[in-house]
């Protein structure tokens, strides 16, 4: 296993990467964090997301935009880059928008990659998507299926799983690419689903759900998340390689509906909307190589995880002095 004293992480402010550097610094790694706010949510909650990393001596925040140019001086003295900045979300990336994803996702890449190339011993972590899989045939979907993106959003990240891999086959950078998988959990972004669930669950508004609500996902708690990202930059073996990172929790939105309302108490108004553009009927992630080479398995259960978020939603939307829309029905009791 490789020894981690100093790790350079990239989109430290987002919602994975805020948890990532967290868990990092907990375990006495210095950490030099970098984002560049994109518009594509609030300054604010990002800023909100570094609070906690703020307050170890450890932690070197640098603001940058990665797609401006390469930045070897920041990765000079690392043992491992995690690459998490991105421009995500599969619907906005239609359109007048596609260039800030060719920008924020493979310009970006191709500059960190470039910076690193001096440094071939460093092992670099790039966070891919399983929207690379697209409408996949085979469910659970292995890393061996071919990949057939169904958004702009899911061509820039295969593109960039790319880059990261011919970087590794051409100058030997340690590359290693992870697919997650419909990452959920304290701090998500506020355009996704749970977050919007949980927000109007606590306001007794009505939840939009696009489709008709019976698509499946495999959701994956961002802890589980945060641990396989590692494991994968502590393993020799991962070089190369890209891995599933899945939460072992398929299962239909409706259903995860039901669960936050039994967590919440409150009955959900749900409104059923046209599916949209680029969102694909189902996803599920064969994790035995991630098992087998990372020594990986989620822990988190479904019913546990969204208790956790929906106890974080109901905080921070207290701390914030979100004020309720309105009053909440409550669910009636089972019988």
């Amino acid at each position: 296993m490789k020894k981690i004293s100093r790790a350079l992480v990239t989109g430290c402010a987002g919602f994975i990467g805020s948890h990532l550097t967290e868990s990092l610094l907990q375990d006495g790694v210095e950490v030099v964090g970098v984002d560049c706010f994109n518009d594509n949510y609030g300054r604010g909650a990002k800023l909100r997301n570094l609070e906690r990393a703020g307050d170890w001596d450890s932690f070197d925040f640098v603001p940058v935009d990665l797609s401006r140019g390469t930045v070897p001086d920041l990765v000079a003295d690392v043992d491992v880059v995690f690459h998490l900045a991105a421009e995500p979300g599969v619907r906005a990336s239609w359109g007048p928008r596609f260039d800030t994803y060719l920008r924020n996702n493979l310009l970006a890449t191709q500059h960190l990659l470039e910076s690193c190339k001096g440094w071939p011993d460093t092992q670099f972590v790039y966070a891919s998507s399983s929207s690379v899989y697209g409408q996949a045939e085979r469910m659970p979907t292995s890393e061996s299926d071919l990949p057939r993106p169904f958004s702009p959003y899911g061509v820039t990240k295969l593109a960039a799983e790319h880059l990261c891999l011919s970087f590794c086959d051409n100058f030997g950078l340690q590359s290693v690419a992870l697919r997650y998988f419909s990452v959920y959990g304290p701090r998500q972004r506020p355009d996704m689903a749970f977050d919007r669930f949980c927000l109007a669950l606590l306001d007794g508004a009505e939840i939009e759900v696009y489709g008709d609500g019976l698509q499946t996902r495999d959701f994956t708690f961002v802890a589980d998340v945060v641990r396989a990202t590692r494991l994968a930059a502590e393993s020799s073996r991962a070089v190369g390689n890209v891995y599933n990172v899945g939460g072992g929790s398929q299962i239909g939105l409706r259903e995860a509906l039901e669960l936050l309302e039994e967590i919440s108490g409150v009955e959900a108004r749900v409104q059923y909307q046209p599916g949209q553009d680029g969102d694909v009927r189902d996803t599920g992630a064969e994790t035995v190589r991630a098992r087998e080479d990372l020594g990986f398995d989620p822990t988190t259960t479904l019913g546990e995880g969204l208790r956790l978020q929906f106890e974080w939603v109901a905080e921070e939307r207290q701390r914030v002095g979100l004020p309720a829309r309105r009053s909440a029905r409550p669910r009636a009791p089972a019988t």
